[in-house]
């Protein structure tokens, strides 16, 4: 099968002139949902889909999906289905998502052109808002597909000018009636840029996910006393912010122990709410949020475990009152087997270097393996760097692990010729 890295490389980057941001170095976009930037991005894989001779079809949250039946195939057969997001962080870069969309619609176009005959349909999807850049929840829109949040719930939720997803999809005209259901799919496959350096390190043309990490957010508050600053002895202070002082470091040497025996298990103290925040006054309270992750769920339980006891520790050592609220607990999600024995029977027959190891970062395919077979590859990334105007993947790269996918969806769909 061939790719075409000139049409690849096109696509990506007329994509990634819509939301263009001004930069010093590399090549930058912001595109949130419901923006003019989102509608451009929308209508132009719209346009190549059809192009592509897939019908198109978009469901209430905005979700996109070009389908393909071969001739002869039932068309009430369980697709394989291909794709990413549109979406970006402000001032993010032109891969991330992207390359997954045409990379998809790319083996598309090379499994047609081929001499193979899959025996399945295929789809090309583009999920809505998997940044979480405009309404603060990423995966949204797969989340929608995947049975995980209702429509109604999703196109309720407001952005920081009050305006619903429902007022944004309207007003671009994406805010559709058709159904993209990933339950009914044979298999699901999305292309990702690694976002760091273990492809790149290890000299491999592709990356082929095991597992995806899970993550658990807890709200953490510390309250102290308020109290002047200078006229307050040091023996007689009650400060909310020399207890969190302490806390994050217990966090983090816990996490270290933890990661001993489970390399993946990582803990982060990411968001500190200081009050009242005044240069004269002691810090009475203190809100922290946590992210925390791993590959297993045990794992990540025992850390959350550990931590509430440290938290515990702290209130007694330094005479504080402390809360601790798990709010989110999405456990990890293993790939496929079959899917992952395709991609490297896929790398392998189009002779590419691959490399298997879990994705430390939330995807799509998270909330779509849940509810049917799914699996994830990577292509390097440049320096490991993402979210950013640098975000960098090679075009050869992009060729080649689009190449993986291709073979990959053609092992899936029945078509694979060796």
């Amino acid at each position: 099968m061939h790719v075409d890295r000139e049409r690849l490389r096109r696509d990506i980057t007329e994509t990634g002139a819509f939301g263009a941001v001004e930069t010093d170095e590399g090549h930058g976009r912001t595109v949130l949902t419901g923006s003019e930037a989102d509608r451009d991005a929308r209508e132009y894989l719209v346009d190549a889909l059809e192009a592509a001779g897939m019908d198109v079809r978009v469901d209430p949250v905005g979700n996109v999906a070009g389908r393909w039946v071969p001739d002869g195939v039932d068309p009430d057969t369980g697709a394989v289905a291909l794709g990413s997001h549109l979406d970006s962080v402000p001032r993010g870069g032109i891969f991330d998502g992207p390359l997954g969309v045409y990379g998809a619609l790319e083996a598309v176009r090379a499994i047609r052109a081929s001499d193979r005959d899959p025996a399945r349909p295929i789809e090309v999807v583009s999920f809505t808002e998997e940044e979480g850049g405009r309404f603060g929840i990423g995966t949204l829109g797969s989340s929608v597909a995947a049975g995980d949040l209702s429509v109604e719930a999703a196109l309720s939720l407001e952005d920081d000018e009050g305006k619903t997803l429902a007022d944004r999809l309207s007003a671009i005209g994406f805010r559709g009636e058709d159904r993209v259901d990933p339950a009914g799919w044979d298999a699901w496959l999305e292309l990702h840029i690694e976002q760091g350096t273990r492809l790149e390190t290890a000299g491999a043309s592709v990356g082929i996910v095991g597992a995806i990490t899970g993550i658990t957010n807890c709200r953490v508050v510390i309250e102290g006393t308020a109290d002047h600053a200078g006229s307050t002895p040091m023996d007689q202070r009650t400060d909310a912010l020399v207890a969190a002082g302490a806390f994050v470091q217990r966090v983090s040497d816990i996490a270290s122990t933890v990661a001993a025996e489970h390399p993946a298990a990582v803990a982060t103290v990411g968001k500190h709410v200081v009050e009242p925040n005044v240069r004269n006054v002691i810090p009475g309270r203190v809100t922290m949020e946590l992210d925390i992750r791993g590959i297993s769920h045990e794992t990540m339980a025992e850390l959350v475990d550990r931590i509430r006891t440290a938290l515990d520790d702290v209130a007694r050592d330094q005479s504080v009152t402390v809360t601790l609220d798990r709010f989110r607990d999405d456990a990890p999600t293993q790939m496929s087997d079959r899917c992952v024995a395709a991609a490297t029977g896929a790398a392998a027959a189009a002779d590419l270097t691959a490399e298997q190891f879990h994705s430390a970062a939330m995807h799509d395919t998270a909330k779509v393996g849940r509810v049917t077979d799914a699996g994830l590859l990577f292509a390097p990334s440049e320096g490991g760097v993402s979210h950013s105007p640098r975000e960098w993947t090679d075009w050869d790269d992009c060729a080649a692990a689009t190449r993986a996918l291709a073979g990959s969806a053609a092992r899936l769909a029945g078509a694979d010729s060796t």
